[in-house]
């Protein structure tokens, strides 16, 4: 692997945030399907739905990628890695102080800064969306609210309740700066997917890692922007894959597996019926009774 870096000794980034659905636990899995891992060498890396940044980070630890491209919908995730980009000391200053104001009150307390710092983040979304508090509290709220989840309500205000945690890692000022110098060359976009158009040639690699396809109808619990993204999305975003491809990029996607509550469920191996599509066991829970989460399959959709 020509362009892979000897990560043994050096610091690792590492997702600076919980995200739903994140891609930690199935490194494993994706790694084997890298440019890289078939022979290749991973030149330009593209991510258009960045979520947590587990895969991106993977890649920024372990190869010298020449150019990178990330993106979301979610202009306050975005902004976020903005922040630690550019101005990494100033939103850790900010943040030291949330979290020693938060761990040294008692859970009453807790509770009460939980929900002021919940309703500055909703007002200065509005007012002050460049401002590096606004990266802070988006970062403590995802430490402090339940499961890490982002959600909003129709009025796009972020509306998840908080959670119960002994001590939470608010500040881990060694992770930021780490995950500031790796992102220092990346090119960072708040918008739609197909933004990512124009950077992709047939030198580059393009992770996609959609909403996925609910399971059930309690498993689409969140709503990560107020955009909606059904089964008509998923078909979009498919024929956008099957363009890039044809111009010759490389391409991993997940998704849900529907096949885990309806074998007959063909959805997506009939969109992506020209591609390999690969079943992977993934820890999540796709029932609200705990004893029967558990391993279930996702997918892994590749053109390589």
């Amino acid at each position: 692997m020509e362009n892979m870096k000897n990560g043994a000794n050096q610091n690792l980034a590492k997702p600076f945030v919980k995200w739903a659905g994140g891609k930690g636990g199935l490194l494993n899995d994706i790694r084997k399907n890298y440019p890289a891992g078939l022979g290749f060498s991973i030149k330009k890396y593209a991510e258009p739905f960045i979520g947590g940044g587990a895969v991106l980070f993977d890649i920024l630890n372990y190869y010298n990628v020449s150019e990178v491209y990330i993106g979301d919908i979610n202009s306050e995730l975005i902004h976020t890695y903005k922040i630690i980009r550019d101005r990494a000391q100033e939103l850790l200053e900010v943040l030291t102080d949330l979290e020693k104001d938060y761990l040294s009150k008692n859970d009453d307390e807790r509770k009460i800064i939980y929900y002021e710092k919940r309703t500055i983040f909703n007002d200065i979304k509005l007012t002050s969306p460049s401002s590096v508090l606004l990266a802070a509290l988006f970062i403590f709220l995802n430490r402090t609210c339940f499961n890490g989840l982002y959600r909003v309500n129709s009025k796009g205000e972020f509306n998840v309740p908080q959670g119960k945690y002994k001590n939470p890692k608010i500040c881990d000022i060694n992770n930021i700066l780490i995950v500031s110098e790796k992102l220092k060359n990346v090119n960072i976009v708040n918008g739609d997917y197909t933004l990512c158009k124009n950077f992709i040639d047939d030198k580059t690699f393009c992770y996609f890692d959609p909403p996925y396809r609910p399971l059930t109808e309690t498993a689409s619990f969140t709503a990560y922007s107020n955009n909606k993204f059904g089964d008509k999305e998923q078909k979009k975003l498919a024929e956008f894959i099957h363009k890039i491809s044809e111009h010759g990029a490389i391409i991993l996607a997940s998704n849900s597996d529907p096949k885990n509550i309806d074998e007959n469920d063909n959805f997506f191996d009939e969109l992506y019926n020209d591609y390999q599509i690969l079943r992977i066991g993934a820890n999540r829970a796709i029932n609200s009774i705990s004893r029967k989460r558990g391993i279930i399959s996702e997918l892994l959709i590749t053109n390589a």
